[in-house]
């Protein structure tokens, strides 16, 4: 991909969303005048094939554009009960390796932001090591020797995500208010203000730091150093800490006593995150992490952390609590407490919740300890569960400090199940509910 291939003007950009928007809307409102036509079974199919259909032209449109449209696509493929969860699914390829922008133009980027590229640098690989929606990861070597990764964001990327952020949302709301009444504005509030702030890679080399010294204790998490000279607000550079990449951590490859130990190790980091230091990494992509031999978890990209309020982390706390100790009846007050209700303030129905808190309540069993992925019934059954809610959950109210925090739980479970990972999740949930509800 080169320059010219990067659509940058605000105009370019609003055209190409304000084409797909109507090109969706188009054939939605042909399909429900179709649809009165059909009943039963056969209406049912047709309606989900023609959702499938427009997440496709969805998927393309944000893939090519790159910047936050790419972004926002991912946002929304992860957040369950916002969209169908067939239209989620075609969206999630959205989540895969972006192709990377020519290092010629790359290059050309890094040096207008490090006068001092050619003291500083003894080479630079110019194959992108790994691609996504706003910087490309070039490995380097400094003129001391030191192995490097160089995140280098893509030209004019803040204009893009300006740009974006300007049509996307009365853009992408029109588009979700064809699928759902959810209301879109805090999911758009948080996903903006993550956006703006994933653009300075100064604030991510902070966030590296802060998240090095919370896990100071935790041997078993690798947080790479940055390498400050050579950094700047466009410009992150880190020590290159190397490790199994998923794909070969997830095949019989290595034992499932070593795949256990990095599954408990990144369960215990997102309820870390969460529960005791309140400051979640929030990207869950499994390529944000990689593995060691000894049981350790290398953890990548710091661009989207998410700082977690009080009153948001004891009510995670006291649902986990209630699911632990099969109190369903109290789940519909602590979310109501917590900001998610249906419109107009009334608790979601048990009927609603009990489905999720049975399964949630298996995977946190005494005995025999949960092995996620084992059986794919339960991801079945969330699937089941998401279609047979879906109409119902249309009206549901929530706040939007729980947009990144949901993302993040989904992904973990997701990332878990890559690995088939089995541990005492019952045990470890206990140790950070009773860290949330100390003094």
């Amino acid at each position: 991909m080169s320059r010219e291939d990067l659509i940058t003007s605000a105009f370019g950009r609003f055209v190409r969303v304000g084409g797909l928007v109507g090109r969706v809307g188009v054939s939605m409102l042909s399909e429900q005048a179709v649809g009165l036509l059909r009943e039963g079974p056969a209406k049912q199919l047709k309606k989900a094939e023609n959702m499938v259909r427009n997440a496709a032209r969805i998927a393309d449109t944000l893939g090519e554009m790159k910047g936050a449209a790419m972004k926002v696509g991912q946002m929304l493929s992860l957040h369950e009960g916002l969209l169908p969860p067939e239209v989620s699914a075609v969206l999630s390829v959205l989540q895969k390796k972006a192709p990377s922008v020519s290092f010629d133009v790359m290059e050309c980027e890094l040096r207008s932001e490090l006068d001092d590229f050619d003291a500083l640098f003894e080479s630079l690989e110019p194959e992108a090591f790994a691609a996504a929606s706003i910087g490309q990861v070039h490995r380097g070597v400094l003129r001391d020797g030191r192995e490097v990764a160089v995140k280098i964001q893509y030209p004019n990327a803040d204009r893009m995500v300006k740009a974006d952020l300007k049509n996307l949302k009365a853009l992408l709301g029109n588009l979700v208010s064809l699928f759902t009444d959810i209301d879109f504005e805090p999911i758009w509030e948080e996903v903006r203000e993550r956006l703006l702030e994933e653009l300075d890679y100064l604030k991510e080399a902070d966030n590296i730091r802060r998240t090095a010294a919370m896990q100071t204790a935790c041997a078993e998490i690798i947080v790479p150093n940055v390498v400050k000279e050579a950094t700047s607000r466009r410009v992150l550079t880190m020590d290159f800490v190397d490790g199994i990449p998923p794909s070969e951590a997830t095949s019989d490859l290595y034992p499932q006593q070593l795949r256990d130990e990095w599954g408990v190790t990144l369960f215990e980091f997102t309820l870390r995150g969460l529960l005791e230091h309140r400051f979640l990494h929030a990207d869950p992509n499994f390529a944000n992490f990689a593995f060691r031999e000894d049981g350790k978890v290398v953890v990548y990209d710091y661009g989207c952390m998410k700082e977690i309020p009080v009153d948001i982390a004891a009510g995670y706390s006291r649902l986990m609590d209630a699911v632990i100790s099969k109190r369903k009846a109290a789940i519909p007050d602590i979310l109501r407490e917590m900001g998610v209700f249906k419109e107009g303030g009334a608790p979601l129905p048990r009927k609603m919740t009990d489905p999720y808190v049975d399964l949630m309540q298996d995977i946190v069993r005494a005995s025999p300890p949960y092995t996620f992925g084992e059986d794919s019934s339960i991801y079945e059954a969330v699937y089941e569960l998401g279609m047979a809610n879906w109409q119902s959950a249309t009206d549901v109210r929530f706040p939007r400090d729980m947009v990144f925090i949901d993302r993040t739980l989904a992904g973990l479970f997701g990332n878990l199940g890559k690995l088939r990972a089995t541990g005492p999740w019952r045990r470890l949930v206990r140790k950070y509910t009773a860290i949330t509800e100390a003094p």
